[in-house]
């Protein structure tokens, strides 16, 4: 079991978005969150990023990686810079192969303010593919991407699931993903009268 969540609540500020989600992850599962824009996959996606709830089990900071709408990217350097730079936190020197993987080769001189969103997206993407992390967290990952990026995406998706990783993903796109399980955020609306003081409930 790479992930057991239990009961949690999450908030969006005061507003409790979702309440008592309960799943559990294991190697080579990749869960999809479905549901309309503004019921929570986001916020969830950040509870669990945060690691700020004792109902969230079986995590290390090390074990867990967020690709989120702002894709990470410093725009004052290049993007070869930029992979450099991501390369040292995350000790790696794997960035050869990623350019190739997300054809960044082209773009490597480019200053990543410059980059249109679709290619930030590719270079917010590659920092996750640096990383070591079991567990993907990936909100809309195929926003701005063309149906060829969009299907490399989902080869990456699927090669880390089989070696062994799990990745959450918030998306309106079938990703054709084969070992995929759809998980409602709609089941997870908070009751009448759910909303109470989270000091009460210890999720602070």
């Amino acid at each position: 079991m790479l992930l057991e969540i239990k009961n949690l609540d999450c908030r969006r500020g005061h507003k409790l978005v979702v309440a008592d989600v309960t799943f559990s992850l294991k190697s080579g599962e990749c869960i999809i969150l479905k549901g309309p824009n503004g019921s929570g996959k986001t916020t969830l996606l950040r509870h669990i990023a945060g690691l700020n709830s004792n109902n969230i089990n079986n995590l290390s900071n090390d074990e867990i990686a967020f690709s989120g709408h702002l894709d990470g990217v410093k725009s004052t350097l290049t993007v070869n810079e930029n992979l450099k730079f991501w390369a040292g936190v995350y000790n790696t020197d794997n960035i050869d192969n990623i350019i190739k993987i997300l054809n960044l080769r082209d773009l490597e001189n480019r200053m990543a303010g410059e980059l249109s969103a679709g290619q930030k997206r590719r270079l917010g993407l590659a920092r996750m593919l640096l990383t070591n992390a079991k567990i993907w967290l990936m909100d809309e990952p195929t926003v701005s991407l063309d149906e060829k990026t969009t299907k490399i995406i989902s080869d990456i998706i699927v090669d880390h699931c089989d070696e062994g990783g799990a990745a959450i993903i918030s998306t309106h796109v079938d990703l054709n993903l084969p070992k995929s399980t759809i998980l409602d955020i709609n089941s997870f609306k908070p009751s009448v009268g759910k909303e109470i003081d989270p000091f009460l409930k210890g999720n602070f």
